[in-house]
């Protein structure tokens, strides 16, 4: 019987003078384990992305508003649209209400986008929204440069604003924007704030925006505004807290009994179980063609190795004459195979990293392979190399070593 190391000098010669063929051979599956990589790439890429990006609420924050945070049913829209606003009252009586909450803060946003000037310059579609002043405390973004406005400027309804780097970079470049005022809708507004950059969420600038003290807000819409409620409270009590805040807005709604709730509340884990049922089919779908891809790797490699098999019959043969066993022709033809899978295996992970490095730099997907992903690859690609040169090494050992020297 032939050593390990006989075996592999063995199988890389064998490698070595059919290049083209071994090449080949390791292609079906370098693509099967490269597409699974990516695959599994996009997928925790895309958790990570919608957990730091859309979903992007603290653990211990939950919020109350008249339309769902997460559905897929634009009927409950609708139907929620009818319900009652959500007032300042209300996010009185949640704080007076509500002993397990901590930070009770609300914002609200504008349904159209606003016009924003400075001097001779003017930038279009801003968004415009307005919150109160403890939600500094709340929101998981935060003052770049400035300050936030306090409670005294948000209760005597100074014209004081926040805005977004997109503002700074067209209409104050090169300039300190603390201290200047601009003009947004009839008003002027003073900058004493900067938020820190979040970048696109979906195609969508994060940056352009100006946000005001709630009641300027409020007084500078012509129309009545549903608020959000924000609620901060430590993880002990996260669950008393909504309960609680449950509980006083049924009660000022006048729900009893099993009348279904005319609000919602919203957490971080909404937005990710929503993100989950939508995701998990695509993604098996993904993942189930990779593995379709992989098995016909394996399938490719087999054939090969099955005409490699007809191809060296003189050479098992010559081997056989010299003394070498059946043991050693199936060692060496499932060496040439696993090999050949390590290799193609090896190469798939390697353009896996490629395509998640590319993402990671040319665009703001967080896109990375984890170790267990590579590990997984060159797994996959060690047990299809086993699998599926089984069958072309048993047929080379079991070759009648007389019929073998006798064949062209």
């Amino acid at each position: 019987m032939l050593a390990i190391r006989d075996n592999l000098v063995q199988c890389f010669s064998a490698l070595q003078a059919h290049k083209l063929r071994a090449s080949l051979t390791m292609l079906g599956l370098t693509m099967g384990v490269a597409t699974l990589i990516t695959v599994m790439t996009i997928v925790q890429g895309a958790n990570l992305y919608v957990e730091q990006k859309i979903a992007n609420l603290g653990t211990n924050v939950f919020q109350i508003a008249r339309t769902p945070f997460a559905v897929t049913d634009f009927n409950i829209i609708i139907k929620a649209l009818k319900y009652k606003k959500i007032t300042l009252d209300d996010v009185r009586a949640v704080e007076e209400g509500c002993p397990a909450c901590g930070d009770v803060g609300a914002n609200a946003g504008s349904t159209s986008n606003v016009r924003v000037r400075y001097g001779s310059k003017e930038v279009t579609d801003v968004s415009f929204s307005g919150q109160t002043a403890n939600m500094a405390d709340i929101d998981t973004r935060a003052v770049e440069f400035g300050r936030y406005f306090t409670r005294a400027e948000a209760d005597h309804h100074a014209n004081v604003c926040l805005i977004g780097n997109t503002l700074v970079q067209q209409l104050f470049l090169g300039v300190d924007p603390i201290g200047k005022n601009i003009r947004v809708v009839n008003d002027e507004l003073l900058v004493i704030g900067v938020m820190e950059k979040v970048g696109s969420v979906l195609g969508q600038d994060q940056d352009n925006f100006v946000m005001v003290p709630l009641p300027v807000f409020l007084r500078m819409q012509s129309i009545q505004t549903s608020l959000t409620i924000n609620v901060k409270a430590s993880k002990e009590n996260f669950e008393r807290a909504q309960d609680q805040a449950h509980l006083v807005l049924r009660a000022r709604r006048h729900l009893t009994g099993k009348m279904e709730d005319d609000f919602f509340i919203g957490t971080k884990e909404s937005y990710m179980s929503l993100w989950r049922s939508i995701s998990s089919a695509f993604f098996a779908v993904f993942i189930m063609v990779s593995a379709i891809s992989v098995i016909i790797g394996g399938i490719v490699i087999m054939n090969v190795m099955l005409v490699s098999v007809t191809l060296r019959r003189r050479e098992i043969g010559v081997r056989r004459a010299m003394g070498a066993t059946q043991r050693d022709i199936l060692h060496q033809f499932m060496a040439e195979s696993f090999t050949q899978c390590i290799a193609g295996g090896l190469a798939g992970i390697t353009i896996g990293f490629l395509v998640a490095l590319a993402l990671r730099t040319y665009t703001p997907f967080p896109a990375s392979v984890q170790t267990w992903v590579a590990l997984l690859g060159v797994f996959l690609s060690s047990a299809v190399g086993l699998f599926f040169g089984i069958y072309p090494a048993l047929r080379a050992s079991r070759l009648d070593p007389v019929v073998a020297l006798r064949s062209d």
